[in-house]
């Protein structure tokens, strides 16, 4: 057999798993995934590690595997979200202008947040591309924000400590959530990687409930002290947005309701 038909021929066997995967009620263990292709056990456990590497299939906590972080970011990339970030792009933009800093605009999808937009600091400490980076939710204020509202519930998912300064403990995380709420942003510092802060609000939408995240990241050198003033100046471009969005005023942003998890995507920014 040629190269080229050996190479069409294990593209076949990959594909046909990722669409077995993709095709699953429910997510599919190793045993099942090799069952369904037929193939030896060293080629399925090959094949499922070279897709778990693109990011076409990921594991579950109980090691089984789904849809990976690819499919996640291109359906946050697409629609119904195409509206919301082709409005937030001007305020993005604003924001970026500024404070010089990292802009970035956050949506969940399933028990994740996916960036979907980002404006690059104008500095050359702090600028990268976070759109394909998957981060604990409880260590990134965009992710804080969803937690705060309800957004996100994780009360079955294992808490990372990437650092020291991480809230690794659900009763530090919940009282970080009620702070979050009544000051109307969330923030870390050097909870993800030490030296790097953020800060970031809810975005609401027609139904007062949050939509999106509206945040800023930079080095914790140049943002400390600066937390409280940019999380305000964030409030005042979120408001901005969130009224383009059809949002109904409120007086701080901890009147908003809970975030309803079954609120149908398409939805949100009709």
């Amino acid at each position: 057999m040629s190269d080229a038909a050996t190479g069409t021929r294990a593209l076949d066997r990959a594909t046909d798993l990722v669409a077995t995967v993709v095709h699953a009620d429910e997510p599919m263990s190793f045993a099942d995934l090799q069952d369904a292709s037929g193939l030896a056990k060293s080629t399925t456990s090959r094949m499922l590690t070279a897709l778990e590497r693109s990011g076409l299939l990921e594991r579950d906590p109980a090691g089984s595997y789904v849809a990976g972080r690819l499919f996640w970011l291109y359906a946050a990339r697409h629609d119904p979200w195409q509206e919301l970030v082709r409005l937030a792009r001007p305020v993005m933009q604003r924001i970026g202008d500024e404070t010089g800093e990292t802009v970035h605009l956050s949506v969940t999808r399933g028990d994740r947040v996916v960036q979907v937009a980002q404006v690059d600091s104008t500095y050359l400490l702090g600028t990268r591309d976070w759109t394909d980076v998957d981060v604990p939710v409880h260590c990134s204020a965009l992710g804080k924000v969803f937690l705060a509202w309800d957004a996100l519930d994780l009360r079955d998912v294992e808490l990372e400590r990437p650092t020291t300064a991480t809230l690794a403990d659900r009763s530090a995380l919940r009282h970080d959530g009620r702070l979050t709420r009544e000051r109307g942003w969330a923030q870390t510092a050097d909870e993800l990687e030490i030296g790097l802060s953020g800060v970031a609000v809810p975005v609401f939408g027609a139904r007062r409930d949050v939509v999106a995240a509206l945040g800023i990241s930079g080095p914790t050198a140049r943002m400390q002290g600066r937390l409280d003033e940019l999380g305000h100046h964030l409030l005042g471009q979120a408001a901005s947005l969130s009224a383009l969005l059809g949002a109904p005023a409120h007086r701080h942003a901890a009147e908003a309701h809970p975030v309803h998890r079954s609120t149908r995507t398409e939805e949100v920014v009709a």
